[in-house]
């Protein structure tokens, strides 16, 4: 059992959105390759849900020019990550490229135990090292583009990248999408708002699963106990 685990026996009052019952949040897992609408799909669904949360991932890589420090990364050195490790600040992390990824533990621990979502917008391998530590808690889906076509499409729009980038990116999508298997479901990004759709439905559906709605046994042991005059 892990910590996280251990930590929702001793709960505080929170509400389901658009319920009365305690519950639990999740940590929710969208994965995808390059190019298949990833970014667009939870940027909108974070624009339209106010009970999620974007988590805002550590990394040792350079931040780019239209990045913001604290808000689309925490950009720090290789030998503070390595600290954080040894202090057991992370739920997960990896590396990928040569950069560490991690995802802060203290942060998404208190959204969950208050009812909240989180949303991790992490690869193959950090989807695999949260399920590892935390999958009841866990919620994943993978984004598929409609075709291959469609999706070298999308990564070359932009006209800005070399033919030995691109070259890249698509190797690297390849093998994102050969790990599609690991996730609990799978959309095909034919239209972003059919898919946004579906990815809503997913969230509620996983937020009225009775595992999660912890407030239930007070709920129904309330509903036998009530007494009702027939007279």
């Amino acid at each position: 059992m892990t910590n996280l685990q251990l930590k929702s026996q001793n709960h505080k009052s929170f509400l389901c959105p658009n319920d009365n019952i305690k519950r639990r949040g999740l940590m929710f897992v969208i994965s995808a390759p390059s190019g298949a609408g990833k970014t667009t799909l939870s940027k909108i669904l974070l624009e339209t849900d106010k009970h999620i949360h974007m988590s805002v991932s550590y990394t040792t890589r350079p931040m780019r020019s239209e990045e913001i420090d604290g808000l689309d990364y925490h950009f720090i050195s290789i030998d503070k990550f390595k600290q954080m490790i040894d202090n057991d600040e992370f739920i997960e992390y990896a590396k990928v490229f040569d950069n560490l990824y991690g995802t802060p533990k203290k942060e998404v621990e208190r959204n969950i135990l208050f009812g909240e979502d989180v949303l991790f917008d992490i690869d193959w391998q950090g989807h695999r090292n949260l399920i590892s530590r935390a999958r009841q808690d866990v919620v994943s889906v993978f984004i598929l583009p409609p075709s291959k076509e469609d999706l070298i499409h999308r990564i070359t729009k932009r006209g800005k990248d070399s033919i030995d980038v691109i070259r890249n990116r698509i190797e690297s999508a390849n093998w994102e999408i050969c790990h599609w298997h690991e996730y609990d479901y799978i959309i095909i990004n034919r239209d972003i708002e059919e898919s946004l759709t579906k990815i809503q439905s997913i969230l509620r559906a996983e937020r009225l699963r009775k595992e999660r709605r912890i407030g239930l046994p007070d709920f129904v042991g309330n509903l036998i106990q009530q007494d009702i005059d027939l007279l």
